[in-house]
């Protein structure tokens, strides 16, 4: 559960501020939502990943 709420929070955090920065740099709001959209979700999945990698690689070495 705390995963789930901890990507969650991520993604929200990253939505805005790809938008941000990607309307800084066109001053285009479509583009913006566009690229402010996909993006942190291509990067929240790979987040998710990455911790669940993390996570799996902290439990073998306490096993050890």
């Amino acid at each position: 559960m705390r995963l789930a709420i901890k990507t969650a929070t991520y993604a929200t955090m990253h939505l805005t501020v790809a938008i941000a920065v990607a309307y800084a740099l066109t001053r285009d709001w479509r583009v913006a939502l566009a690229v402010g959209i996909v993006e942190p979700l291509v990067q929240t999945v790979a987040f998710n990943l990455h911790e669940r990698v993390w996570s799996k690689v902290g439990k073998e070495k306490a096993a050890a």
